[in-house]
């Protein structure tokens, strides 16, 4: 059987019909950059401290009646404690004076019962000033990112199978609408957990229309557009938004207003049903040869090319004589048929949890490379261009195993030395861990683009969804990961730069797919060469 590519090479790779394909698919990524690391701002913890209600206390009173702290070797306000109000106004109504006539740390203190006040200097509001995510209750502000988390890793496991299914097309923006309903419904929350609940849904669709549509393009777009697409289009998509966030942010700093700003562009894109067309290789693997024939003939004419009156003609034989089933649904245990596939399977699992264990853990942490949290994200944004940018030059000349292993040392063992940087050279600090996403952001793009390589059309959106799926394992521990340097300040640098080191020994055994066509079949897959 003909391969795909040179049956429709007479398109060419980069007319009306591609150019359509690509820059649709890019816009349609985009809302994802912002929406998944919006919880950087709407759940982030302002300053805070316990209320003290309107009674009548002297002012030196009222200057101390919240205790202070050391934290970290700074002396700080309490955020969670004051205080025993009723002893406090009966010494201030008796004319003591803290400090001279009383010992303070002799006072009996309580928690914040009367709520707590919270500092605008930053956020007008967060979901923790509106639900008092702090305290006893601190646990679900990290909480809340591993819930939608959770909806990403269940959405990449269900939406592989159904877009092999059913097709990358209705999947693509069915899961667009879900996100945007679901994201715009969390404005209106009346509480934490229900607010959670909606996230999940939301993150659930999130990542479900980014695997579907980067798939799509990679189905439908050739040669090197395809290579551009699937290892920077996509990816520069999604860090435009992420860029676009820290801006919406500044200007929306409530946040319920920042949600609204990330739901509505969802709403753009539904005119491009009529747009983006279905994946003809999909089709054809589903025997629909007639709609895989009118969708390339449609293209034709939008490039202004003459096409073939059968342009898939060893197709219709194929089916014809049914040497396969074309209508064949692929599923997990497709994944773990041979030795071949089930071996590049584990490997490829490996490699995405930690990828994604060290992408969010690094970008989540942007709010303590710098004071001001919005240059923090947009720093953290802003290194991901030259990653990207590099991995499309590194797909282009490299070998896809060797740029694989290159890109985990690289970010490996950039996080290790970071533990060695005196304190006196914090910028030097921040500039390994920059150095450490750049490896690791690339390692994230890459692996997007070699997994699609690897992995024949029938089982291709399974194979992602799941090693997607197995990614947003680390992703939902992520954001714990920071809070590990309460026992060591160093320690998440060594668990994420150790991980990226193990996964460069382990994508020694993956097998090599640089310049080699699409498998359309399991038999046609690569394998590893002895």
């Amino acid at each position: 059987m003909q391969d795909y590519d040179e049956t429709v090479a007479f398109l060419g790779q980069w007319g009306r019909f591609q150019q359509v394909v690509f820059f649709v698919l890019v816009a349609s990524i985009i809302p994802n950059g912002f929406g998944a690391f919006s919880v950087v701002f709407f759940a982030d913890i302002p300053t805070h401290h316990c209320l003290i209600p309107d009674v009548n206390l002297t002012e030196d009173w009222l200057n101390v009646i919240i205790p202070v702290e050391v934290i970290y070797g700074e002396e700080k306000q309490s955020s969670c404690s004051r205080y025993r109000l009723d002893v406090v106004r009966n010494l201030s109504a008796q004319g003591f004076i803290p400090g001279r006539d009383v010992n303070l740390t002799e006072l009996e203190q309580e928690s914040c019962v009367d709520g707590w006040s919270y500092s605008k200097d930053i956020y007008e509001s967060t979901i923790v000033s509106e639900f008092d995510l702090v305290c006893s209750e601190h646990w679900k502000q990290p909480l809340t990112s591993t819930i939608f988390f959770l909806g990403v890793l269940v959405g990449s496991f269900i939406s592989g199978q159904v877009s092999d299914r059913f097709g990358r097309k209705p999947v693509l923006f069915v899961t667009m609408a879900v996100q945007t309903i679901f994201i715009f419904a969390q404005i209106f929350s009346p509480s934490w957990t229900v607010f959670a609940i909606l996230g999940f849904v939301s993150g659930m669709g999130q990542i479900s229309n980014y695997v579907a549509g980067f798939v799509l393009g990679t189905e439908i777009l050739t040669g090197k557009v395809r290579v551009l697409f699937s290892s920077m289009g996509v990816c520069l998509g999604f860090t435009l938004g992420y860029m676009m966030l820290p801006l919406f942010a500044y200007y929306l700093n409530d946040w319920k207003s920042l949600l609204l700003a990330t739901s509505l562009p969802g709403l753009i894109y539904c005119p491009f049903w009529w747009v983006i067309p279905e994946s003809p290789r999909w089709l054809l693997t589903q025997g629909r040869v007639e709609e895989a024939e009118a969708i390339v003939k449609k293209a034709a004419k939008w490039n202004k090319v003459q096409a073939p009156q059968v342009i898939f003609k060893d197709y219709h034989k194929y089916v014809d004589e049914k040497k396969t089933d074309p209508k064949e649904h692929s599923s997990v245990l497709s994944l773990l048929k041979t030795k071949n596939i089930r071996n590049t399977t584990i490997i490829l699992c490996l490699v995405w949890f930690s990828l994604s264990f060290g992408y969010y853990g690094l970008s989540l942490n942007t709010s303590r490379l710098h004071a001001d949290p919005y240059l923090s994200c947009f720093l953290s944004a802003v290194v991901e261009v030259p990653a990207y940018i590099t991995c499309w030059l590194a797909m282009l000349f490299v070998p896809r195993r060797v740029s694989t292993i290159g890109v985990l040392l690289l970010g490996g063992v950039s996080l290790y030395l970071i533990q060695l940087v005196p304190d006196s050279l914090p910028s030097l600090s921040v500039a390994l861990e920059m150095l450490g996403k750049f490896g690791i952001t690339s390692g994230t793009s890459l692996a997007y683009a070699y997994t699609a390589e690897l992995y024949p059309t029938v089982v291709r959106n399974t194979a992602t969804g799941i090693c997607t799926t197995v990614s947003r394992v680390g992703s939902c521990l992520a954001p714990f990961v920071v809070q590990l340097s309460v026992f060591f300040k160093y320690l998440p640098y060594i668990i994420l730069g150790t991980l990226a080191v193990v996964c460069a020994g382990a994508a020694f055994f993956l097998p090599e797919s640089f310049g080699r066509p699409l498998p359309q079949t399991i038999q046609e897959m690569p394998e590893r060469e002895r």
